[in-house]
């Protein structure tokens, strides 16, 4: 796929009913659905692009592109300098049988709770990546045709080094009786600034859970929630570890999520949720979180990575273990007080027939 998903709502109950009827794109765009809803006069008065009803069949795709058109990159890469400038371009596609005037934007890139890449809706000015991109306003497309717009990457030469995600976006607008909703497709732009490159993670807010069975011989689960940051400024993936102590074992387990959906960006952070089975309720259970960054891009030259921990303790006691262990302690005290009854009884008897 060389097409991002940029899909922000802003949703209104006057709004809701013409969702449905919006969805604009076919299966040759990534991006399905409204990126904003808009009751009343669109956002972009100043800027003239095409206003299609709701059911009008419009298709279109972005994909990174040359002068000649689309080069055949899902995404475009550029490590920079302060100061520095450069022109790419991106492809617009019509796939549609009508000419259409598209909104150009440029803004500031993110990843999703689920490692997706979006944008900040186009109402949001940007302050990061986004903000050193010059765009056209719009562009014509003929019926079918692809015409290649200039993306302008002017960097700031005071600009901090590491990573700045952004995106350009084409735009159509549809409406449905007073509602318009936008829609965007887009393609990711991950700008890159020399200098020291740091990688670097930070673990917080750990809280573990115990969740015993009380069957007393199954094991029970510990649940761990984490929150893992990207305190360093290039994209990091993070191999997350939990280590569980107890008082006879210890045990070790990786993170089984995909590296997309263990990618941070500078400044983000993400919540990470792991079930650890198969642990006996022994008293203090120690869990510890390791968060190992290693660059998205690859290994970067010169660039230390170092790991980040935290560790946290739930308390399991072993009430099902406490409760058989009682009851079987019971079971062998009747058992010896029978036999102990039994046996003066019998010892009677003896008693009793040997004075007859």
């Amino acid at each position: 796929m060389t097409l991002l998903i940029t899909s922000r709502r802003r949703r209104t109950l006057a709004a809701l009913a013409a969702l449905s009827a919006a969805v604009l794109m076919g299966p040759a765009a990534v991006l399905v659905g409204p990126a904003a809803v808009l009751v009343g006069p669109a956002a972009h008065a100043d800027v003239t692009w095409s206003v299609v009803p709701a059911n009008t069949d419009v298709t279109w795709s972005v994909v990174p592109a040359n002068t000649g058109g689309p080069d055949g990159r899902t995404a475009i890469d550029l490590e920079l300098a302060g100061g520095q400038q450069v022109v790419e371009h991106v492809a617009v596609i019509n796939r549609s049988t009508e000419p259409v005037v598209f909104g150009i934007d440029a803004g500031d890139g993110y990843l999703t709770s689920k490692g997706y890449f979006d944008m900040r809706p186009s109402g949001v000015e940007p302050v990061d990546g986004g903000s050193w991109i010059t765009v056209p306003e719009t562009v014509t497309v003929a019926a079918g045709a692809t015409s290649v717009v200039p993306v302008t990457v002017s960097v700031p030469r005071n600009a901090t080094p590491g990573d700045h995600p952004a995106g350009v976006t084409a735009s159509l607008e549809t409406v449905s009786g007073q509602v318009r909703v936008q829609n965007r497709v887009g393609v990711r732009l991950n700008i890159r600034v020399t200098g020291a490159y740091v990688a670097k993670l930070a673990v917080t807010d750990v809280r573990a859970e115990y969740t015993g069975s009380w069957n007393p011989f199954t094991a029970g689960t510990v649940e761990v929630t984490y929150t893992v940051a990207n305190t360093g400024n290039v994209r990091a993936v993070t191999g997350n570890q939990v280590l569980t102590s107890t008082l006879f074992t210890e045990n070790t387990w990786t993170d089984p999520s995909t590296a997309r959906a263990r990618e941070l960006m500078p400044g983000g952070r993400r919540t990470f949720t792991a079930h650890l089975p198969g642990t006996w309720p022994l008293g203090p259970i120690g869990t510890t979180i390791v968060a190992l960054p290693s660059p998205a891009t690859g290994p970067l030259p010169g660039v230390a990575t170092e790991q980040a921990a935290a560790t946290t303790r739930v308390w399991a006691l072993p009430w099902p273990q406490l409760t058989l262990a009682a009851l079987l302690t019971l079971a062998v005290v009747a058992l010896r007080l029978n036999a102990a009854r039994r046996r003066k009884r019998l010892e009677k008897l003896i008693a009793v027939a040997q004075q007859a």
